[in-house]
């Protein structure tokens, strides 16, 4: 018998071991260095490098051949995969050298150094668990950080030196914050000059960060966890920039605002880009490396907020300024103060800066990443096809990702200057799903969905009872050309439902108006988009639909939509799964929920709005709260404030609490059961027996 959807799902990390990932293109072009694991549902991630001239791919590092154990990694190293939902172990994050001859990670806390042309692999002797390894451009050193202190290791001669040890128990150099990590996609603390011999670093105070207590009620003889959690309208760690001198010297880096977004340094400028905490200010600097003192070069500003985008600052050759940034309604691209992107062109995230071209992601249609280039004269399409695109650039060399609704999994081709394609295999395993997605517009608003029907069904022969799958929250998407994003959508339709997915107001790639639709209100235009682009369905499969047995399940955000949804409209719906829902926004972080709500001090009836605790009392319909004891993002004290609310206000409900769960539920036979007793429990709710 073949394994199950579930059981398959949870063993492949959703579909994601195998895939190749984390592309660097050598300089010439000549070498491409990424991740991969051996096979679909081998968890262990490997080094590998493709030779663009000769095809040929070779498996530069198994860390199975160097002893490390995943089951012992720095709970610093737990903490950044967290933020960065990897599922994976092994080699799950490396650095190189300029010129992708030598390369770094850490395995279980361990720091190792590969030549990549012969692939000699050398464990290199640290005071402690290393986190994030980071070569110097010239090859000659290695940066890490260990205990919260910033080290330096020469390779030739073996000498290791704390260029910055924290000053207390609350301080580290050289990593990351909560906030940075987690809302911001910045999940480095340091920055090496292109002369390699200095360092730009992040030195993060969490001493005024308010502390809560995690604790495992299935463990009682284990104390609770104590972590800095900046709430909405709480301190933030205090963060300041030093410049870190391989000679021993120390420069500081003022700046005012309450964020760092991010850094570069290049040949042209040491960058930092800050924000206010209002985020409705973004402050572009050029520093002095020998001073410390910073020019303003531009200054952004928006009534509602501004965006973070990954991959500016940059800079042509010639020291043109590569950024993104609002105007006239859209998302742009600018190459010095020029707009070179249209506005009805929504620009992603910028990928490469080779030479004088720039590689970046953008969307057209909100369903679509494609991928163009600016050559410094026009803007070219990269990828012609329909579906969600990323890539790399360099020395001519083009790596491309493309996922599609067409095609199972990501396809990665190698784009050599003379056009050749030379493909990257992938090893992920097929989900053995029949697809039956329809993308397209429904609702007054017109709102990207998709409707996902059981491949068994036959259009008009019955209606069937309709789950709503949506995140639905800000700054992120379920309804994109691709296959992958509804595997599951698609395995509850073969439960015998109708699922639809739809993206409401917030969501990127229709321009700033609508993103910015949710600011001061995170309840009321999500649900309402919800239930538009049911409604919107409803009429364009009149007879597929039974719009009397109507049920949503989401997480984190989709799981507050979720709660949300029987709360406050039991006509429309009438069951919900709540998987690690927020349920008071004063419980969320500062960044994220002050982006949308502003300060609670300020706006406390914006708060309120958006809170389900008042809502409580109104339940009528069958609810299951889901959420891992273990979370630090969402935590548990969201579903179980609200459980208490329900059973104060005499609301029945149901609350399955995941013992040493956290957000990311990586756990296989989690994973796998979650999804089997949400199907249980809403068949049941709706009264659906076949």
């Amino acid at each position: 018998m073949s394994e199950s959807f579930p059981r398959l799902s949870a063993r492949t990390r959703r579909f994601t071991l195998g895939v190749p990932r984390g592309f660097t293109i050598s300089p010439d072009g000549g070498r491409v260095v990424f991740l991969r694991t051996k096979s679909g549902t081998d968890p262990v991630t490997c080094l590998w490098e493709l030779d663009t001239e000769t095809h040929v791919e070779r498996l530069v590092v198994d860390p199975r051949t160097l002893s490390g154990d995943e089951e012992h990694l720095p709970p610093e190293e737990r903490a950044r995969r967290e933020r960065s939902r990897e599922g994976a172990g092994g080699v799950v994050a490396y650095a190189t050298d300029t010129d992708a001859t030598r390369a770094c990670f850490a395995l279980s806390g361990g720091l190792y150094v590969v030549e990549l042309p012969t692939g000699r692999a050398r464990r290199l002797e640290t005071p402690g668990a290393v986190i994030d390894p980071r070569l110097s451009p010239d090859g000659r050193h290695v940066a890490y950080v260990t205990g919260g202190a910033l080290h330096v290791q020469d390779l030739a001669s073996g000498e290791d030196r704390a260029l910055a040890t924290p000053e207390s128990a609350t301080v580290t150099y050289g990593l990351a914050e909560f906030i940075a990590a987690e809302e911001m996609d910045r999940m480095r603390g340091y920055w090496w000059a292109p002369s390699s011999d200095a360092l730009l670093a992040e030195r993060a105070d969490e001493a005024p960060v308010h502390i809560w207590h995690v604790a495992d009620p299935a463990n009682p003889d284990r104390p609770a966890t104590a972590q800095r959690y900046p709430a909405a309208g709480t301190p933030n760690a205090i963060t300041e920039l030093y410049v870190l001198g391989l000679d021993g010297s120390r420069v500081a880096v003022p700046y005012e605002e309450e964020y760092l977004a991010t850094a570069a340094w290049d040949e042209h400028a040491l960058s930092i880009v800050t924000l206010t905490r209002d985020q409705r200010t973004m402050r572009l600097l050029t520093v002095d490396p020998a001073t410390g003192a910073s020019t303003l070069v531009r200054e952004d500003a928006d009534p509602a907020w501004i965006d973070i985008v990954t991959g500016v600052p940059a800079h042509l050759d010639d020291g043109a300024l590569v950024w993104v940034a609002g105007s006239e309604g859209g998302h742009r691209l600018f190459v010095g103060d020029r707009a070179v992107t249209p506005p009805t062109l929504q620009v992603r995230a910028v990928l490469d800066v080779d030479h004088d071209s720039v590689l970046f992601s953008a969307s057209g249609d909100p369903t679509e990443i494609q991928l163009w280039t600016w050559d410094g004269h026009s803007l070219l399409p990269v990828s012609t096809r329909s579906g969600v695109f990323s890539g790399r650039m360099s020395g001519g060399v083009g790596v491309l990702t493309e996922q599609s609704l067409d095609t199972e999994g990501v396809s990665t081709t190698v784009v050599k200057r003379d056009g050749m394609a030379v493909p990257i295999p992938s090893y992920a395993e097929r989900p053995g799903l029949d697809l039956r997605v329809s993308i397209g517009r429904s609702g007054r608003r017109e709102l990207a969905t998709a409707v996902v029907l059981p491949s068994w069904h036959q259009q008009g022969s019955g209606r069937l009872p309709v789950l709503m799958d949506p995140y639905g929250g800000p700054h992120a998407q379920r309804v994109l050309n691709r296959r992958g994003a509804f595997l599951e959508s698609q395995w509850f339709a073969e439960q015998g439902f109708a699922v639809v997915v739809a993206d409401g107001r917030g969501t990127p790639g229709r321009g700033t108006a609508f993103e910015r639709a949710v600011l001061n209100d995170l309840a009321t235009p999500a649900l309402e988009d919800q239930i538009d682009a049911l409604h919107g369905v409803a009429e364009q499969y009149a007879d597929d639909l039974d719009l009397t047995k109507v049920a949503i399940r989401g997480w984190s955000f989709g799981g507050f939509l979720a709660a949300l949804a029987v709360l406050r409209r039991p006509d429309v719906f009438h069951a919900a799964v709540a998987g690690a829902p927020v349920t008071d926004w004063r419980l969320y972080d500062t960044c994220y929920t002050e982006r949308y709500l502003g300060h609670p001090d300020e706006q406390p009836e914006v708060y309120e709005n958006s809170s389900l605790f008042a809502d409580a009392s109104k339940l009528e319909r069958p609810l299951l709260l889901i959420h891992g004891l273990a979370d630090d993002n969402v935590v548990a004290a969201h579903t179980l404030r609200l459980s208490s609310a329900l059973l104060a206000a005499g609301r029945q409900h149901s609350v399955l609490p995941l013992s040493g769960v956290t957000h990311m539920t990586p756990q296989e036979v989690v994973a796998e059961n979650l999804l089997l007793l949400q199907v249980d429990f809403l068949k049941k709710s709706l009264g659906v027996t076949s």
